[in-house]
């Protein structure tokens, strides 16, 4: 099946999404990256927290941020899929660098699925989920990731 502009411009609009949450994570900007949700957008974090609405999002960050000095993200988008008109899903992998650090932790290695949303025009975050890629008794997979994403160091 041929791409057509409309699908290539949205695909391209979906993962500059993807970009600017990873890029205002790693500004510690809680504003920026709740504004990239729907208002009842959610996200499940890495620890299995949940945060529902862009002002909760906006909220808990703000906390983690002032609390925590937090290793950015380096990320990897591996697909972009449209499930109906206006919805598609995006599935990213991750790494972080810890502060002070120059290489990435495997353990902190993660799978990120966002689920976007177009509203007039514009696409946002109906729900995003980071979840550890631990690949439990597969360390092979682990250092397989992790050396992916080191190529984009």
């Amino acid at each position: 099946m041929a791409s057509t502009p409309s699908i290539d411009r949205d695909d391209e609009a979906i993962r500059a999404l993807h970009r600017g949450l990873i890029a205002a994570w790693n500004q510690r900007n809680p504003d920026d990256y709740a504004a990239r949700f729907l208002d009842d957008g959610s996200v499940v974090g890495f620890d299995g927290s949940q945060m529902e609405g862009r002002a909760e999002i906006a909220a808990q960050l703000r906390a983690i941020f002032a609390d925590h000095v937090t290793a950015p993200y380096v990320a990897k988008i591996e697909e972009v899929r449209f499930l109906a008109p206006g919805v598609a899903v995006l599935r990213a992998i991750v790494g972080m660098i810890p502060p002070g650090q120059k290489d990435l932790n495997p353990a902190a290695n993660a799978l990120q699925t966002l689920v976007a949303v177009e509203r007039d025009g514009q696409w946002h975050i109906a729900l995003f989920q980071n979840t550890p890629a631990q690949f439990h008794g597969r360390p092979e997979l682990v250092e397989q990731m992790t050396n992916e994403l080191r190529e984009l160091l």
